[in-house]
């Protein structure tokens, strides 16, 4: 029953996706591609002094998105220093040093890891002009990073690789803004608050009181889902039934989170010319996503801890009007698309049920991954796949047309180094550094044995890969681990996109080989196969003495 129930809850979200793919990838495809710009764009572009006809080659592309990027977390960080100076502060004031740095990082590279209670830190300006802000901007640089990449498999023999500075514009303008409003008018629809009432004291039925804060949220909730961002309003995230109160809202913020990785994948089918190249990543993503969380639910629902058997499930930090299958479904998702949000508490599913949500991140987020990121990780991947497969039968590995040459794999496997070297290093530091092992010990771990060791990896793998949620056993509010996971987000955000960039611009300077008989045929079924294998091999080879570690041990002795 419980199988038949989780593949129906899939069945539904394939279904609205299928509806949506078709129109909404083309309509993308068309925002980057159209010659006209809207008559606010245009404003823009005189307002700031931008030519929106003149395009950048990749370094210039590049300098556009880390100077952008570091202005936005410039001001973020003054305004949490500045908080008690800025209207509707409801009375909190300064946010510390130490976690104003990492909320901004956070925020800034499409994280959006709290080691705070945002209901308690954090006022409406800082909500709304700073972290709601920076969910628009930072899910933007990321699609417009993966439109570049797309242009370098598009265009021939050219330097550029597009204007970012019109890329971003039209992003924001013309998908994220006008999406983001219809989505907050649904929810509030069905029962999101949005409002600015500030605290609210109530009596409870003991007899007590307590002060409820109100806020508005549904504006946050909206692009916090549709971004991949996943910063939670209130602390409890969307567990919390002001910011996800029912099964459809559950359903819609689920969606919202697949939407743009899923139809990304079509805009890339028609921007390259060939939509078959776009379904052969959208079913790789697709296996991935579905076996992910046949083996969640499996884990959670058939335990074989004492416990769990006579409770029926692992229902232990689930919501009750979720389940286990709408909490796996939300949880596998929000893992997948690097979105972090949250309708259950991570840290309470078994040990294995755990993994499986650290190894969604570990696959790089090609599950479908995040806004952008998903898409142009999963063509990383396949770059290595056509090289492999190369390899294999003697032929120089082409792609689209492009060679796959010694530069371009260069950059591909620096791409997928970065991640597992961030993680297993900055779990490394920590444990190795005396001082720094002594505040992660006594401090932030709440477990020890393979679950501290569990909470320690999740934290540095959610950071690395821009993720953002976490096992609720660690308080990452200390100075270390503060500084620490700063410096995993910006190095698993930056340090890709150059990555990223440099390749595309090496893919646009090249002229299209023609197709031979010898040619991978990159939309069957055996490359989907293929590149599957290798995002598996790949994850596997690097984290498995790390799982081994800490899930797995934990899971073979429950």
């Amino acid at each position: 029953m419980t199988y038949l129930y989780a593949f129906a809850a899939v069945l539904l979200v394939v279904v609205i996706l299928a509806a949506i793919y078709r129109p909404f990838g083309d309509y993308m495809a068309w925002v980057f591609t159209s010659p006209k710009n809207l008559a606010p764009e245009r404003f823009f572009y005189r307002l700031v002094g931008i030519d929106p006809d003149k395009e950048q080659p990749w370094r210039s592309y590049l300098r556009g998105v880390l100077a952008f990027s570091l202005a936005g977390l410039l001001l973020l960080y003054a305004m949490q220093r500045l908080q008690q100076y800025l209207p509707w502060s409801l009375g909190l004031g300064s946010v510390s040093p130490f976690l104003a740095f990492n909320t901004a990082v956070s925020f800034v590279s499409n994280t959006d890891w709290q080691s705070y209670s945002p209901e308690a830190t954090m006022g409406y300006t800082v909500q709304l002009a700073g972290l709601c802000v920076q969910n628009f901007v930072s899910a933007a640089v990321g699609m417009v990073v993966a439109i570049a990449l797309v242009r370098g498999f598009m265009w021939r023999k050219r330097k550029e690789i597009g204007n970012f500075w019109v890329d971003l514009t039209r992003c924001l303008w013309r998908i994220l803004l006008p999406i983001s409003f219809v989505g907050a008018v649904l929810l509030m629809a069905l029962g999101v608050i949005q409002n600015f009432n500030g605290f609210v004291n109530i009596s409870t039925i003991a007899g007590g009181s307590q002060s409820i804060p109100g806020g508005p949220v549904a504006s946050q909730e909206i692009i916090k889902m549709l971004g991949t961002n996943g910063g939670g309003f209130f602390n409890a995230n969307s567990a919390h039934p002001f910011e996800n109160p029912n099964l459809w809202t559950n359903l819609l913020e689920i969606i919202a989170m697949l939407a743009i990785p899923v139809c990304m994948t079509r805009t890339f089918g028609r921007m390259v010319g060939d939509l078959r190249q776009g379904y052969a990543l959208v079913a790789a993503m697709f296996v991935l996503w579905v076996v992910s969380f046949i083996l969640l639910v499996s884990f959670e629902s058939f335990s074989p801890h004492a416990t769990t058997q006579l409770a029926g499930a692992a229902m232990e930090g689930k919501e009750t009007r979720f389940g286990i299958v709408w909490s796996s479904l939300f949880g596998g998702t929000a893992t997948g698309t690097s979105t972090g949000a949250a309708s259950s508490m991570y840290d309470s599913y078994t040990a294995l049920g755990g993994m499986m949500l650290m190894l969604n991140m570990m696959f790089g987020e090609v599950s479908p991954g995040g806004v952008g990121g998903g898409l142009y990780s999963i063509l990383v991947m396949a770059i290595v796949t056509v090289f492999i497969a190369g390899l294999l039968v003697g032929r120089t590995p082409e792609y689209l047309g492009k060679k796959i040459g010694p530069r371009q794999m260069k950059l591909a496997s620096l791409y997928f180094l970065v991640t597992p070297i961030i993680v297993l290093a900055g779990t490394a530091i920590s444990l190795a550094i005396p001082a720094a092992r002594n505040s992660v010990e006594h401090t932030s771990l709440l477990n020890s044995g393979s679950h501290g060791f569990s909470e320690l990896v999740y934290a540095f793998t959610s950071a690395a890969n821009n993720n953002g949620s976490a096992f609720a056993g660690l308080t990452a509010n200390t100075p270390w681990m503060n500084t620490a996971l700063a410096v995993a987000m910006l190095l698993g955000r930056f340090v890709p996109i150059v990555l990223v960039l440099a390749l595309a611009g090496s893919l646009a300077q090249q002229d299209k080989v023609p197709t031979t008989s010898g040619t991978l045929k990159t939309h069957r079924s055996l490359f989907v196969f293929l590149l599957v294998f290798v995002i598996i091999i790949i994850s596997a080879l690097t984290f498995f003495p790390t799982l081994a570690l800490g899930p797995l041990a934990e899971g073979l002795v429950a």
